[in-house]
């Protein structure tokens, strides 16, 4: 597990080390010929990558977005793969923006954690002459970018963007990115079928997926609400909340009053994903 981790933190710090390399970058566009030689912080190969927290001219980016504004959560073996979006603004016109997100407390020396794209460019689609939504794509995997639990929480997302005429901007830090650990949630109420007005005791277990060991865990001391849905009603209304045991383990009691759907709902917290139960139908005789 230690080898593993320190490859994939190598690895990250690998990447990211691409963008200090300072070279000129030739644009297509009119007046990027005089422009291109004031571009020493975009490398060779990506004219949006760029050194953190700088600025030339009057590129701005307005709006990024990961995941569709959704938490990236990744369970114990399959890939999460997820766009990042920079909407950016020139007088000119975008010509390029890009994006990856990190984890650490410093972009130059802190970084124990990286999602790169694996191309060099966005893609870019026009929204009008001044104004580009700039695209890329990144992996999140339990078998190398997630490598650890010490990686769950919050993330940083690196932005930058250049326009037509040369000019661009960076952010090391844009804006913040949850990536989550999964969470599982089982419900069974039982005796089925139980007489009105009888006890009904509804057990469940709530487990989150472990990135240092590639399974499955109880996720302990976590507050669960049970819910409760008679037969003909279109919602769930909560009934109690349930505390997890050591174990990651679910039991109450509640009364047999109706026909209906039991359900648990776990709300999430910074390292774990929300996750709602399968629903199990309770016929009360």
């Amino acid at each position: 597990m230690r080898t593993r981790a320190t490859v994939a933190a190598l690895s990250g710090a690998l990447a990211l080390s691409a963008l200090t390399v300072p070279a000129a970058q030739a644009l297509d566009a009119p007046g990027a010929r005089a422009a291109k030689a004031q571009l020493s912080p975009f490398t060779a190969t990506s004219p949006a990558k760029a050194m953190a927290d700088d600025a030339q001219g009057d590129t701005k980016i307005t709006n990024v977005t990961v995941n569709g504004g959704k938490d990236i959560v990744v369970g114990t073996s399959l890939k999460k793969t997820y766009t990042v979006s920079v909407t950016a603004t020139d007088p000119a016109g975008i010509y390029d923006g890009y994006a990856f997100l990190w984890h650490g407390t410093d972009l130059k020396d802190g970084v124990d954690g990286a999602m790169t794209p694996a191309v060099d460019h966005g893609t870019c689609k026009t929204v009008n002459a001044t104004t580009a939504t700039c695209s890329v794509t990144l992996v999140a995997d339990p078998k190398s970018t997630v490598y650890g639990n010490i990686l769950a929480g919050r993330w940083h997302v690196f932005a930058s963007a250049v326009g037509k005429d040369g000019d661009y901007v960076t952010k090391d830090t844009y804006k913040s990115s949850w990536v989550k650990r999964a969470s599982r949630l089982t419900t069974n109420a039982s005796p089925e079928p139980v007489a009105k007005g009888k006890t009904v005791t509804v057990t469940g277990a709530l487990t989150r997926a472990n990135w240092d060991t590639d399974t499955y865990a109880g996720y302990t001391q976590q507050s669960v609400q049970l819910q409760f849905r008679k037969t003909g009603a279109s919602s769930y209304s909560t009934v109690k909340t349930v505390t997890s045991d050591g174990h990651g383990n679910l039991k109450t009691t509640v009364k047999a009053t109706a026909d209906g759907t039991w359900r648990y709902a776990f709300a999430g917290t910074s390292t774990t994903s929300s996750v709602t139960s399968t629903g199990d139908f309770l016929d009360v005789k």
